[in-house]
């Protein structure tokens, strides 16, 4: 909850989010009028490409996918006091991980027994990677926001380097991998309501969406209902308090990165595992910092950060279908109107909540008078 606010858990959740969510569609309405546009046909356009047909929905649930993980990365790290920037370059290194697990293992390994070891892969080199700031905050003192920005750039130019210098097929000019083996390849979800026969349009939403729903239930029981998990809130709420208490801060911020990590990691399961079936550039696409505005709009809980990923993921989808069937809006006015959105539904929380706060307040001492 925001420091100074009283509002209850549920309107801190829920109420304080849809709130700043109608403030964002005012404003991005006024600046789509601003542009000559009308905005009922705008917004109407975006919820269609979005949520119009199964196949929009799919694409939406694919972005939201990857959106959950890094999500999840950043809140789990926030409830440790600890602000984890560094999503992008651990979701990076949970795609290397996971692509080469799958290059070395899944010619020779069946469906069953590669996709699990692609995951712990994926998640492994997220920790690791993750563990390193944490590692310099803990015991030499170093910023966990530098260090983390820092480790991005660093992932890219290491995927980079691997992939040029090692992985890349020989007598192409593509920067990628060889294709993966049928056995590293994540099931879609129109192939398995194919097997229960009931038709779903192609897409690549795939399994990995209900293995992020999975990740949401663990941070929680993790965080909410484990004694790892209330040592680790207590380390986030007062480091010296914990301290008093018997509790290692310093191996709390190392446990907290790493799970942190681990769940950024796993973005590679949507994306090399159910998608592209091989190694590539770029396939994170700024996902690790999306997934802040998607923590900070969903107040760091699983259940927020499902509904604001399906926001986000919304927005990509419906802002690309927009492009194409409203006459002269651009892409870069789809641009503008997902920055206004992101601006106003995330960053505004601080602005609207005392706001809000104040009101709730009132209404509470008319309803009790």
């Amino acid at each position: 909850m925001i420091r100074g606010a009283s509002l209850p858990r549920w309107a801190d959740l829920f109420l304080l989010p849809m709130v700043c969510l109608l403030v964002a569609l005012a404003a991005t309405a006024l600046v789509v009028a601003m542009v000559g546009q009308n905005p009922a046909e705008v917004l109407l356009a975006l919820i269609s490409g979005a949520f119009g047909n199964p196949r929009n929905i799919s694409y939406t649930l694919y972005y939201a996918t990857t959106f959950i993980f890094t999500g999840l990365a950043v809140a789990v790290a926030h409830h440790a006091g600890l602000f984890n920037i560094g999503g992008e370059g651990q979701a990076v290194l949970g795609g290397l991980g996971a692509g080469l697990a799958a290059l070395w293992w899944s010619a020779s390994l069946p469906g069953w027994l590669m996709l699990p070891l692609m995951l712990i892969f994926s998640a492994l080199f997220g920790m690791l990677w993750a563990a390193v700031p944490a590692y310099l905050q803990a015991y030499r003192g170093s910023h966990i926001v530098i260090t983390t920005i820092m480790f991005n750039f660093i992932a890219s130019s290491l995927l980079v380097y691997v992939l040029v210098n090692f992985l890349r097929t020989g007598g192409s000019m593509a920067t990628e991998s060889a294709p993966f083996a049928a056995s590293a390849h994540l099931p879609g979800v129109q192939e398995v309501f194919a097997w229960m026969g009931l038709p779903w349009p192609q897409s690549p939403l795939n399994l990995s969406f209900f293995l992020a729903l999975l990740a949401c239930v663990g941070v929680y029981l993790f965080v909410w209902r484990t004694r790892g998990g209330y040592r680790l809130r207590a380390v986030g709420s007062s480091p010296g308090a914990a301290r008093y208490a018997g509790i290692n801060d310093r191996l709390q911020t190392l446990v907290a990165m790493g799970l942190s990590g681990a769940l950024a990691g796993m973005v590679g399961m949507n994306e090399i595992a159910g998608v592209s079936g091989k190694l590539l550039l770029d396939y994170v696409s700024g996902a690790g910092f999306t997934g802040i505005a998607v923590a900070l709009m969903g107040r760091n809980h699983p259940a927020g950060i499902v509904f604001s990923s399906i926001l986000f993921g919304a927005l990509f989808q419906g802002g690309a279908e927009v492009s194409f069937d409203v006459p002269g809006f651009s892409r870069d006015m789809v641009v503008m109107l997902q920055g206004f959105i992101v601006l106003f539904a995330g960053a505004m929380n601080y602005v609207i909540a005392p706001v809000l706060t104040s009101v709730f307040g009132l209404f509470m001492k008319a309803q009790h008078e």
